[in-house]
């Protein structure tokens, strides 16, 4: 043996520890002895034995009493216990299996056999130890490897969720872009050949005061004047209607930004606004619930290197469970008490204290969140939503970009009734 074991010898009779202790100690074992199974209690308290040899007839608690206190510690069940005993009895052996023991040994002892058992069971023991030792590392070794799996899984989906998002995104964007840039190029032209349809009109006005009786009827019946007034205003609009698309197209880029294989230096305020364009129906008065307020207080806050539309991604989980939440807290509130305490979401960007870092906070006034859903929001597939309506997906994925891929951090805060914030913080390089 590399290292002695140590033996245990419980045993009231002090010659039977001299013979089992000198035959243990010559094979090579360390021995420890206890007069009674209290000492016997006491003592594996501070030194735990590799096998227990146990007497059954002792003075004060007995081998059998013994041996299920031993089994009873989380500490001292699984010693191996083998029993010393005079007894013959089939009834005895029976109820010293039934508390635990792993053998037993009849007096007067055998050395051969003492040391032949011992051998046995300290073998066993050991062996037993080295397949805990096997089983708990393969299982540690399977628990990262399905920690792997599903982080993979994530990978897989966010990045086929982005790549699917992008192309749409950036298609409808493209098909927008055309017409729009058409009709805004034709308004303008139109406007130009509005006006000098209108001077040479002003110029006949003015070369032929008496244009006849037709004519003049004709001008009332149409209202001359409004028709060219109210033209020009409806060019005007029309101007107006193609930039706010141009604007929607511009968002729609942003948002589906193809993220190179290297950060860039992006100012994630666009990111948050075109995200906030994408969902503007969603923030409009519905037939049931009023407008929801979006509160920005954007600090000075510089460029940030990171993949954009990875964060936008994230902008867009984080802004849709905001909607939700706030839409939730309407249930089972008219219009008008809606109306009087309005539904809010606040988007706050400033520097940290040590101004490495970035920090974006976006807040709802919904019903917030109890410490247990708290408590496993970010776990993958969880979710509060009717099935159908949510994955469990947005926030792990979310949370996986912020802090595995851009090194920052997603936290949450939220008290029941009060609403929910959601801090994420990136370094600015």
């Amino acid at each position: 043996m590399s290292e002695a074991e140590l033996i245990l010898v419980i045993d009231d009779t002090p010659a039977n520890l001299d013979v089992i202790s000198e035959a243990l100690t010559d094979a090579g074992y360390e021995v420890a002895i206890a007069l009674d199974g209290d000492r016997a209690l006491k003592q594996v308290e501070y030194t735990l034995p590799s096998l227990i040899l146990l007497d059954v007839m002792m003075p004060g608690i007995d081998g059998f009493e013994t041996c299920r206190r031993l089994k009873a510690s989380a500490a001292t069940k699984d010693i191996p216990v083998i029993f010393m005993t005079a007894l013959s009895d089939t009834a005895d052996k029976i109820k010293g299996f039934q508390l635990g023991a792993v053998d037993y040994i009849t007096k007067p002892f055998e050395e051969m056999e003492v040391l032949a058992r011992v051998n046995t069971h300290v073998k066993l023991r050991n062996l037993s130890k080295q397949l805990e030792q096997k089983v708990s590392s393969r299982t540690a070794e399977l628990t990262a490897a399905l920690a792997q799996v599903k982080q993979s899984q994530l990978q897989l989906i966010q990045s086929e969720k982005m790549s699917a998002l992008g192309n749409l995104v950036a298609g409808v964007a493209h098909e927008i872009n055309n017409p729009v840039g058409f009709i805004y190029g034709n308004v303008k032209e139109l406007s130009l050949a509005l006006r000098d349809i209108v001077d040479h009109l002003e110029l006949y006005q003015k070369e032929c005061p008496n244009p006849g009786q037709d004519i003049e009827l004709h001008a009332e019946d149409i209202d001359l004047k409004y028709v060219l007034e109210d033209t020009a205003k409806i060019l005007s609009s029309m101007e107006i209607g193609c930039d706010r698309l141009r604007n929607i197209s511009t968002s729609l880029r942003t948002f589906s930004r193809t993220d190179t294989a290297v950060k860039v230096s992006a100012n994630i305020c666009d990111g948050i606004d075109s995200t906030l364009m994408i969902l503007q129906h969603r923030l409009k008065a519905q037939v049931a619930n009023p407008e929801i307020q979006v509160i920005k207080e954007y600090g000075d806050i510089p460029p940030v290197k990171c993949y954009l539309g990875q964060l936008n991604q994230v902008f867009m989980n984080v802004l849709s469970n905001a909607i939700d939440a706030v839409n939730d807290r309407n249930c089972g509130h008219s219009y008008n008490e809606i109306a009087a305490a309005p539904n809010t979401i606040t988007i706050t960007t400033a520097l940290t204290e040590d101004r490495q870092r970035v920090a974006v906070k976006i807040k709802d006034n919904g019903n917030g969140m109890s410490e247990d859903v708290k408590a496993q929001i970010f776990d993958h597939l969880f979710t509060t939503k009717l099935v159908g309506q949510g994955t469990g997906l947005g926030l792990s994925i979310s949370r996986q970009i912020v802090e595995e891929m851009h090194g920052g951090s997603l936290t949450c805060s939220s008290v029941l009734g009060e609403g929910t914030q959601f801090a994420i913080e990136l370094p600015i390089d």
